[in-house]
């Protein structure tokens, strides 16, 4: 692998001196920075974008087939429709590990802040998104709590100038069906976006699979004085959980890798998002933007990854409002805003069947919390006739959670229990104060080459999952803030017809880690060190073939003398687990429209991933993998159209994540070779 990087690199002198002679490039915009979009080639910050063509061809699955293509993101696909982030960072587990990183439909977080999920992906119509966002560090000041390693934002699909109207079926291994539908059109000052995708998974695994539907509803609307657009997304999940197999390299078995140890196990999830965002232009400098919005998700799953596999419970309902005043004078832009948010929650855990006295049957959990968020940012951007470019942020967070226990304080275990696993704290109020920076400076050497460098700080408050589902007799969690720093240097590349080059060096060190001791007790105060490099290469040699290549080398380690629950001494200088130094993706692509006389792609993927270690002593090791996936769309005429893709081309036996836990290895196997055909017909062509 590391010869096929250094051929790789030796690719850029000759991207240099290369003119590539076809269409005019377009500027690249981001919408995630600032909000609204914005020019982003000169923005010194590190950024990605899968734009609707790349998920158009991809036509993703699960959400883990399209990250790739961003450089430091890795999406650990578990059973179904389940996922776990790396995003510049390992893969986190644990309660309130997925509060690493922010992920938004259309800048609003899927989940509230304190409440996050680490399945939450699965909330977001990201099959039929008009295009993905992702922001990688601590994000600008419009993100607060949460957006430490960086921000996942799917937006939805903008109504069309013309009418767009597509119907799509398709079919694919172990019985998978899924149809999709949308209607894209503008009509005066109207414009309507509507998205339905349903699916339906036998699962390649025994007594697996889900269903699952998802619907975003757009409506544009441009009036004389103000611009609205409201968005109603929803999605549903009702799935049949396959556990990991157990045993070293289980994946390779013929005899385990296609069980489910826990065919009890599933997954019920409803979520629901509701936004209207009113701009109004103030004058020729100034703009304001109200955006009210309401959040509810509903889960209920059972817990098989622990021996005693009780089932969980959990539910939030928000009601939101974001206020933005936007003002550019003399080459200086800059938003000032205040974001405000009320969220009630509740979560239950209950284990049907006896298990031990440590672990007892019946209620383990069962509370309410009520929480608020209030924020005010600023965040600002020169935008002057000069090389140089300036961008500044500083947002300051107020996070209070109203804890309430519906069930008897203390431990549910009887006189039996000597080591009880739950504990149940009495009623709280908890408070988090937290400020965020971030200061960065582009320089244009051309036309074509330019470097930035930035500087940037991030936190996240606790979960309450941290704060109040305790365990070991722990009465209460005295838990802070967690905080990272973040400098990166970056440098980019823009080629007329379409190539351009991202490069991106960074260090983050994060402090007041959130943990579990070996006692089980949730504390804070633990410190890890983030070093990494990320490469982003989209090449056309010519009109017909291109290279993309995301690639990220990285060094996460534990930087703190401190025991964490699996560790068997001090683990300072350790490789974070669940942790590989490189890993990324190449495509070779040829576009055959010239010679077919159809809009027709071909492209050929390669993921790879490094060996990693699966515990914090560095004991446990999963070798890696390397995968091919092979994709194909033409369209048939003026109203039909066609793809195939064949995921792991060469039937690989690989694993989607391993662990050790339990005195165990642990695998979630990785899918077999598969072919899905989709077909598509468009209305109103004549």
């Amino acid at each position: 692998m590391r010869q096929s990087i250094a051929r790789a690199a030796a690719l850029v002198p000759l991207l240099l001196a290369h003119d590539r002679v076809a269409a005019e490039v377009q500027e690249q915009v981001l919408v995630t920075a600032s909000r609204v979009e914005e020019a982003a080639l000169a923005l010194p910050l590190s950024w990605s974008v899968v734009d609707s063509e790349e998920l158009q061809l991809v036509a993703p699955v699960h959400i883990a087939e399209i990250l790739p293509r961003v450089p430091g993101a890795w999406i650990s696909r578990q059973d179904g429709q389940e996922s776990l982030i790396s995003l510049r960072s390992p893969v986190f587990t644990g309660a309130g590990s997925c509060g690493a990183f922010f992920t938004a439909g259309d800048s609003i977080g899927l989940r509230a802040p304190g409440f996050c999920n680490v399945n939450q992906l699965f909330d977001s119509n990201f099959e039929q998104a008009g295009r993905i966002e992702v922001i990688k560090g601590p994000a600008t000041a419009l993100y607060g709590s949460n957006a430490m390693h960086g921000v996942i934002n799917v937006l939805s699909a903008a109504p069309t100038a013309q009418l767009d109207h597509v119907l799509s079926l398709e079919g694919g291994p172990d019985d998978y069906y899924r149809g999709k539908y949308h209607y894209r059109d503008t009509i005066g000052r109207h414009g309507l976006s509507v998205n339905f995708n349903g699916a339906s998974d036998g699962g390649y695994k025994d007594d697996s699979g889900y269903d699952q539907q998802k619907a975003t509803l757009r409506h544009d609307y441009a009036g004389d004085d103000w611009s609205v657009r409201t968005v109603l997304d929803a999605a549903n999940l009702n799935q049949e959980t396959a556990g990991s197999v157990q045993g070293y390299k289980a994946y390779q078995d013929s005899d385990l890798k296609d069980a489910n140890p826990n065919p009890e196990a599933y997954r019920d999830a409803w979520s629901m998002r509701l936004y209207s965002s009113a701009s109004l232009q103030l004058n020729d400098s100034s703009s304001i933007e109200l955006t009210p919005y309401l959040r509810a998700n509903d889960m209920e799953f059972r817990m098989h990854f622990v021996p005693w596999a009780p089932v969980e419970k959990n539910d939030h309902q928000s009601l939101g409002l974001r206020a933005t005043l936007r003002t550019e004078v003399d080459g200086i832009a800059w938003s000032t805003g205040i974001d405000s948010e009320y969220t009630e929650a509740s979560l239950s855990e209950v284990q049907d069947e006896p298990f031990s006295a440590n672990q007892p049957q019946g209620v383990h959990y069962d509370y309410d919390v009520d929480a608020q968020l209030f924020a005010v940012y600023g965040q600002l951007r020169t935008q002057y006739d000069s090389p140089w470019e300036i961008s500044a942020g500083v947002r300051w967070e107020y996070n209070n959670y109203d804890y309430d226990n519906r069930t008897q304080d203390g431990a549910p275990c009887g006189p039996q229990a000597d080591n009880c696993r739950f504990f149940r704290p009495a009623d709280r109020q908890d408070s988090f104060g937290d400020w965020s920076l971030n200061a960065g400076a582009s320089y244009r050497f051309s036309d074509t080459y330019l470097g930035y460098l930035r500087v940037a700080r991030g936190f996240r408050a606790p979960q309450a999952s941290e704060l109040y589902r305790l365990q070991s007799g722990q009465a209460s969690a005295d838990l802070d803030s967690e905080e990272i720093d973040n400098i990166e240097l970056g440098f980019r590349a823009d080629w007329d017809g379409g190539s351009r080059l991202d490069l991106a060096v960074y260090y983050m060190q994060k402090d007041e880690v959130i943990f579990q001791d070996p006692d089980r007790q949730n504390i804070s105060g633990a410190s890890t060190d983030h070093l990494g490099v990320e490469l982003g290469l989209q090449y056309w040699f010519d009109s017909a073939w291109y290279l993309g290549l995301d690639a990220n080398w990285a060094d996460h380690t534990y930087d703190s003398r401190v025991q964490i629950l699996g560790s068997s001494g001090d683990i300072k200088g350790n490789d974070i687990d669940t942790a590989p130094n490189l890993f990324g993706s190449a495509r070779l692509g040829w576009d055959l429209s010239a010679l077919s006389g159809q809009d027709t792609l071909a492209e050929l993927e390669w993921v790879y991933m490094d060996n990693y270690y699966l515990e914090p002593d560095n004991l446990h090791e999963y070798d890696g993998h390397s995968l091919l996936n092979l994709r194909m769309s033409s369209t048939l005429g003026r109203r039909w159209s066609a793809a195939l893709r064949v995921t792991n081309l060469l039937d690989e036996e690989y694993a989607e994540r391993a662990d050790f836990g339990f005195g165990s290895y642990r695998y979630w196997t990785g899918r077999p070779r598969g072919a899905y055909v989709e077909i598509s017909y468009r209305f109103g062509v004549q």
